[in-house]
């Protein structure tokens, strides 16, 4: 059950861009807690309204762990909150709630997606105690229990408002940030940069839609088997932290080698695009100019973005770095190469074959075993909801508030049978 926010003291960090740590941290102080927000940048000062409980670190990056050690021993810091929890600001306050013994309280996009957000202590994605968590484990913890578990719908729900606060975000920032000289990004490339691919991306949506449109059409209307490759973000931190790549280039190298050497002559390949892909590192081209040169003329396509679902009903296979969108194709049945570490990168369900093999008969997952470790997630780690949507935000809101303000994280909340019932909802229009 919930506890009560009295004698704790929240220290927000960085948050997904929109208000949704504002919204999270309005909910925290009528609990009772002591709130502050440390905001970086513009970009985050103008999500957080509340002036009294703003501080803006103006320093070099240098100086951050020794500015958080002392907010933490001021405020006699109780918890902190974050999303993504390998940028450089993050990985400092990782490293001082471990020392401390504070509660360090994860947020980031969901295991599963759309319609879920994943929050977790200590750490997600390769630093998730998920990791070390194995199916039969999970199957214990779910013996006595015998959920429900229904089906979000299968759009990417929130998609402009994603990019649209991704705009006014880096908008702030490139022409705001005056006040915060020594700031840099975690990413390598500038605001203005950042901003304009925002922009580009938001006003070429409905050119996007029709190329994706056709090249669904010319894909499901060709009569020939294929495999799907899940591309991700280049600044993914996921990729950048727990996998092998630095670049995406790269694991195309990776992937058009084996198929070319691996694949029956018959079958085509098709890349599909990050729906929040803005184009910095022109991946489609990339794709296709290595087409020639690996004998592959004819049998690779590119799809920008949209729906996962029309792709996945008719493929054969699918291939990642470690990209959340591989449990669709798991939940389907269908085999799953996967390179990086995943929190679902099980020996039950993904395949350990070299990628060459896994193209010529790629093994199938063990579906029972998938559908236990979704079941533990939702019952878990996963919650309802997203952070850019009005709807969204208020159904994670009515929910992971209390798992916040809970003694337990949320695998050991399970583990005491103290789990909140964890039935995934009608999603309500």
């Amino acid at each position: 059950m919930p506890t009560s926010g009295r004698e704790r003291s929240f220290l927000f960090l960085q948050g997904p861009h929109g208000p949704f740590f504002a919204e999270l941290g309005a909910l925290m102080r009528d609990a009772g807690a002591r709130l502050a927000r440390v905001g970086f940048n513009a970009g985050d000062a103008a999500f957080w309204l509340d002036r009294e409980s703003y501080i803006a670190f103006r320093g070099p990056p240098e100086d951050w762990p020794e500015t958080l050690e002392r907010l933490i021993a001021e405020r006699a810091v109780t918890d902190i909150v974050l999303y993504g929890d390998v940028r450089p600001v993050h990985e400092a306050a990782r490293a001082a709630a471990t020392r401390h013994g504070l509660r360090l309280h994860c947020f980031e996009e969901g295991y599963l997606r759309p319609w879920w957000v994943t929050y977790e202590r200590g750490g997600t994605n390769g630093h998730s105690r998920l990791m070390e968590t194995d199916i039969a484990e999970m199957r214990a913890e779910l013996a006595s229990r015998d959920p429900e578990i229904g089906e979000a719908p299968a759009r990417w729900g929130d998609l402009r408002q994603h990019v649209w606060y991704g705009a006014r975000y880096h908008f702030h920032v490139m022409s705001r940030n005056r006040a915060y000289p020594h700031f840099r990004s975690h990413r390598e490339l500038g605001v203005g940069q950042e901003f304009a691919l925002y922009l580009r991306r938001l006003l070429a949506i409905p050119r996007h839609g029709l190329e994706r449109w056709l090249a669904t059409r010319r894909i499901k209307r060709g009569g020939f088997p294929y495999h799907l490759v899940l591309l991700q973000l280049p600044h993914d931190s996921s990729v950048q932290a727990h996998s092998p790549f630095r670049r995406m280039a790269d694991f195309l190298d990776v992937v058009l080698d084996g198929f070319a050497e691996g694949a029956p002559p018959h079958h085509h390949l098709v890349f599909k695009g990050h729906p929040l892909d803005d184009g910095r590192e022109a991946l489609r081209r990339a794709a296709l100019e290595r087409v020639a040169a690996h004998g592959l003329a004819g049998r690779v396509h590119f799809v920008r973005g949209g729906k996962l679902a029309d792709l996945l009903a008719e493929a054969r296979s699918a291939v990642t770095i470690n990209s959340t969108a591989a449990q669709q194709a798991l939940w389907r049945g269908l085999p799953v190469k996967c390179f990086g570490a995943a929190v679902y990168a099980k020996p039950e369900f993904v395949s350990s074959q070299p990628i060459a093999e896994f193209f010529a008969q790629p093994m199938r997952p063990d579906t029972r075993a998938y559908r236990d470790f979704r079941r533990y997630l939702q019952e878990t780690s996963q919650v309802q909801g997203s952070f850019y949507s009005a709807l969204g935000r208020r159904r994670l809101l009515r929910r992971v508030a209390d798992m916040v303000l809970a003694e337990h994280d949320p695998y050991e909340a399970l583990h005491q049978a103290n789990a909140a019932p964890g039935r995934p909802l009608r999603v309500v229009k």
